[in-house]
């Protein structure tokens, strides 16, 4: 008897499987009557309801043909933002328009192709922006030693490169990240974010470090844009031949009902300093930063400096420096509170509020800037839903001469992001 009821189930389970999703709330139904009748105990229906399920999500993917892929994972990530913000500069016969904007802040979408033995390869592309987020071929031979190939991030900074997007505190990134590694506009430095190139990192009992070989420009853009860049098909030219080299090092740990991580970066970017790329004018930055949690409060901050050869001019250079500093707690599971500080100093290069406040209108150049951030999140699914709404209020003073002078921005961003 035993044999004969084997030799059903056999025969049963292989019926089912053949019939595929198509058929599963049928199976679903037949299963139940199988079980209602004594044919199947629960033990071996939840046996062939497993094997269904791995069958069915077999077949939900749909490849070239690739006989080495093992898995293949979808993401994406949807930022909606709202920015009310206005510039008043003191002296101006007129104020620049305010910006009253709603937007589509990032519109990412993803994919992880595992092909075995570490092998794997990597996609999200931003359709808001007609750019890509990341696109590497990677080699994980371990937690220790990690290679990709490709276009990712430049491994610098706190903010930049060791915060995704989909989990800053207070919605944009700082005015301090973003003078040093947003790009050249001939007053940021343009030296971070996005670029091509080989990528080395891993980690090891708290210790962590990456290094990278790139291209010096950042370009994420998928063909020429309105500014000629060449995109992420590279093209090279007397501004942008030479490589740059980056590196990143730390360590992390857990305590009681807390953890920290530090570290250190830096770039060295030849030929991208000076007020013309490509002339003989050398760029170096670097960065300190520090995360510390306990329970519901984090605190997070960063020192950047920089050694720009003609920087300013053809006969002075600029070492400018920034920082920013973020507490942020829990007040409730759901409800978190943030404040952040960031300060920048151009030592004589220029700054615009614009440079470091997203979509701010512009104050005039200045040699300083500063920003205070006040906002709450509330986290519907954690990161992966969650509301964001803060205050930003940031000034601009002196000119690059020197005169003094002082322009100020007030006003409010908010977003709504879902995460999958």
């Amino acid at each position: 008897m035993f044999h004969l009821k084997s030799k059903w189930l056999a025969l049963l389970g292989g019926a089912l499987l053949l019939a595929g999703s198509a058929l599963a709330q049928d199976n679903k139904a037949l299963i139940d009557i199988l079980i209602k009748k004594g044919i199947l105990n629960d033990e071996e229906a939840k046996q062939i309801e497993k094997d269904l399920a791995k069958q069915n999500a077999a077949s939900d993917v749909s490849t070239s043909g690739s006989k080495f892929l093992k898995k293949l994972t979808v993401s994406g990530r949807f930022q909606v933002q709202y920015a009310g913000l206005g510039t008043e500069i003191d002296g101006a016969a007129a104020n620049p328009v305010s910006t009253e904007h709603f937007l589509m802040r990032r519109m990412y979408l993803g994919a992880k192709a595992e092909m075995g033995d570490g092998w794997s390869g990597n996609l999200n592309y931003d359709f808001a922006n007609a750019s890509f987020d990341a696109a590497f071929i990677q080699w994980k031979q371990s937690d220790q030693l990690v290679l990709d190939i490709g276009f990712r991030k430049a491994p610098i900074g706190l903010e930049e490169w060791d915060t995704s997007s989909g989990s800053l505190k207070a919605i944009e990134r700082s005015p301090a990240t973003r003078y040093f590694v947003e790009s050249n506009n001939g007053r940021r430095l343009g030296a971070g974010s996005y670029r091509t190139g080989v990528f080395l990192g891993g980690t090891n009992n708290g210790f962590f470090y990456n290094v990278a070989v790139t291209n010096p420009e950042r370009d994420e853009f998928s063909s020429l844009n309105g500014n000629s860049d060449p995109g992420v098909q590279g093209s090279g030219t007397a501004a942008n031949n030479s490589l740059a080299y980056w590196a990143n090092a730390g360590y992390k740990g857990k305590f009681t009902n807390g953890s920290y991580r530090f570290g250190v970066s830096a770039g060295d970017l030849p030929d991208q300093g000076g007020l013309v790329l490509g002339k003989g004018d050398n760029l170096a930055v670097y960065s300190v930063y520090g995360v510390l949690t306990s329970g519901a409060f984090d605190l997070e901050g960063e020192y950047f400096a920089s050694k720009n050869d003609h920087g300013v001019s053809a006969t002075r250079d600029s070492d400018a420096t920034a920082y920013w500093i973020q507490p942020a707690y829990f007040f409730t599971k759901e409800f978190e509170g943030v404040i952040r500080y960031s300060y920048v100093d151009s030592d004589g290069r220029g700054v615009n509020i614009s440079d470091g406040v997203r979509l701010a209108p512009s104050g005039g150049t200045m040699d300083k800037m500063s920003e205070w951030y006040f906002g709450g999140n509330y986290l519907f699914r954690g990161n992966d839903v969650k509301f964001q709404l803060g205050y930003v209020h940031a000034e601009s003073k002196d000119t690059v001469a020197g005169a003094p002078a002082k322009a100020k921005s007030d006003g409010i961003r908010s977003q709504m992001q879902l995460n999958f």
